[in-house]
């Protein structure tokens, strides 16, 4: 895992962005929260697991059937499934040592 802090990459209202294996950061001090580290770390196993590319177009294609669900862009991105993944073990700072294969699957 690659950590940059970098505030122009990151969409407005958001802290950080993974693509593997880059962690793109806003905040500097964002290095160093464990919590946060972690939820990004979630997406870098999610990522490897579905071979990277397709980890983005499933992503996106779930991230627009999500908006139009809810009609609403935050809530369309709070229930991604990679993100309910990340977002429910993010604190469980070993999540990643015992986390099974595609276990964002759970989370749909």
């Amino acid at each position: 895992m690659f950590l940059l802090v970098t505030k122009y990459l990151i969409p407005k209202g958001y802290r950080g962005l993974t693509v593997f294996p880059f962690v793109f950061v806003k905040y500097r001090l964002d290095k160093m929260n464990d919590v946060f580290i972690n939820h990004e770390r979630i997406h870098l196993r999610q990522q490897l697991e579905m071979l990277i590319v397709p980890f983005f177009i499933w992503y996106f294609l779930e991230f627009c059937l999500k908006w139009i669900q809810y009609k609403n862009f935050d809530l369309g991105y709070r229930n991604i499934s990679f993100e309910r993944e990340a977002y429910a073990n993010e604190k469980q700072i070993d999540y990643i040592k015992n986390r099974s294969f595609w276990k964002f699957l759970k989370y749909i």
